[in-house]
């Protein structure tokens, strides 16, 4: 890790500028044979903006800002020197070209997080919270990624580590001079501490609200044709995504869009009306509708409040989801024969909403109820899918110690499983990892990063 890599830092395609990344001992050495300053000449002071050009021999290559960082104050605690060409591809790419001929080697994906992981910067966790925030969709996505970042999740799963390693030490040192100490008084806490590192753990493992702060909240608009689903859907996404016509069973496909409720992002899917059909095409979309309400976090059900309700509406009013659903009464701008009252008696998903989709009216009260699944993210919450299986597996190991603490196993063998389940934390943290996790988590990562 001693050699000087280069990487193309910031996105392919038209921009203002594109940045190329140099990190490592000759780091310096190569800024000052590639980059041509209009005033200052080297050794370059360190953090400092330069305007110049990018040359090559005597050819000027680009004009460019370049910052030479010295180590260890730097992303990857190695010297490190950023140019600033002109945006696009080929300036970048004539640099970065430039620069090998001079002695780096192209960076490999995520090799820039890697070294900073390496060289003790950040950990493990927060290596991964790099892309996170590269890739995260919405606010919340984001302030999730920020709040592992800054080594909130580190420092709740350290805190369980220096809890295990208390625990463990206690009953280690009954098993190694039983003499000297009473089991008694080797087991005394023992149980109760892993009881709340289980409950811990536990509460920290919600696989359900860390996708919907990593992913969004699926939402599944549903009843039969023709109630008014795919004007909801334009007035939720404030577009005019769906057809909207009089005709029902005008759409016949699961139809899906976006937007942004109090910073978490909302996955809107707009369904085929629930319905028996002839109609070979409408039964395929009805059928993709109903796999869409199974994998939904919260249903909405739509029912046209100006026609009486029929067998397939009781049916469908009475229908027990897997999700939290909500009774929608739509085309309140219309004589009702359909109330609030009678819905609900009939044991109608709760609650019962009154709107006109059409004209945006009862559009806030749908709102106001979405509010109340979105999951802001917390500093004891996973939410990366790696952290949650590993932090799976320890908490497995922690109940097989607690069940061999109550049985007639030897304690040796609660021992063995506190060990796994300390060793299987630091997969999340670092301290336990080998070539192949890294070379998995990290190939992830785009070249630049």
């Amino acid at each position: 890790m001693n050699d000087t890599i280069v990487g193309i830092a910031t996105a392919a395609g038209e921009g203002g500028i594109a940045i190329v990344r140099i990190s490592g001992e000759d780091a310096a050495a190569l800024l000052e044979k590639t980059f041509r300053p209009g005033r200052r000449k080297p050794p370059f002071e360190s953090h400092r903006l330069m305007h110049g050009h990018v040359v090559d021999g005597d050819e000027i290559v680009d004009e460019a800002m370049a910052v030479y960082m010295a180590a260890p104050h730097t992303y990857t605690r190695e010297d490190v020197c950023e140019i600033h060409t002109h945006g696009g591809s080929t300036a970048a790419a004539l640099t970065m070209k430039l620069l090998i001929r001079m002695g780096a080697r192209p960076a490999e994906a995520g090799e820039f997080t890697r070294r900073a992981f390496m060289n003790g910067r950040i950990d493990l966790s927060q290596a991964e919270a790099v892309m996170g925030v590269i890739s995260a969709q919405s606010q919340a996505a984001l302030r999730a990624q920020q709040q592992q970042l800054s080594g909130g999740q580190s420092r709740f799963i350290r805190q369980a580590q220096e809890e295990l390693t208390s625990l463990l030490a206690g009953l280690e040192a009954h098993i190694d001079y039983p003499d000297e100490i009473e089991e008694e008084e080797a087991l005394s806490g023992l149980y109760l501490g892993l009881t709340r590192l289980i409950e811990t753990l536990t509460s920290a493992i919600d696989e359900r609200s860390a996708r919907i702060v990593r992913e969004g909240l699926r939402v599944a608009l549903c009843g039969r044709p023709n109630a008014g689903k795919s004007t909801l859907f334009n007035a939720l996404l404030g577009e005019e995504r769906a057809i909207v016509t009089a005709i029902p069973g005008t759409t016949r496909d699961v139809l899906e869009g976006s937007f942004t409720l109090d910073g978490c992002r909302v996955l809107l899917s707009d369904t085929a009306g629930l319905r028996d059909t002839g109609d070979e095409v409408e039964r395929i979309g009805v059928e993709r509708a109903r796999r869409t309400l199974q994998e939904a976090d919260v249903a909405l059900m739509v029912v046209d409040a100006s026609q009486p309700l029929t067998a397939e509406d009781k049916e469908l009013l009475t229908t027990r989801l897997d999700c939290p659903c909500a009774t929608l009464l739509n085309k309140q701008d219309l004589a009702q024969s359909i109330t609030p009252e009678e819905v609900s008696s009939m044991g109608a998903p709760a609650p019962v909403i009154s709107l006109t989709a059409k004209d945006g009216e009862g559009l806030d009260a749908v709102r106001a109820y979405l509010r109340t699944h979105l999951k802001a993210p917390q500093q004891l919450m996973l939410t990366h899918e790696r952290h949650m299986t590993v932090a799976r597996e320890a908490l497995e190991r922690l109940k097989q110690a607690q069940r061999s603490l109550t049985g007639d196993a030897p304690l040796d063998f609660a021992a063995v499983d506190l060990h796994e389940a300390l060793y299987l934390l630091g997969r999340i943290t670092g301290e336990s990892v080998d070539e192949k996790l890294l070379d998995d988590i990290f190939s992830r990562f785009c070249v630049g990063k």
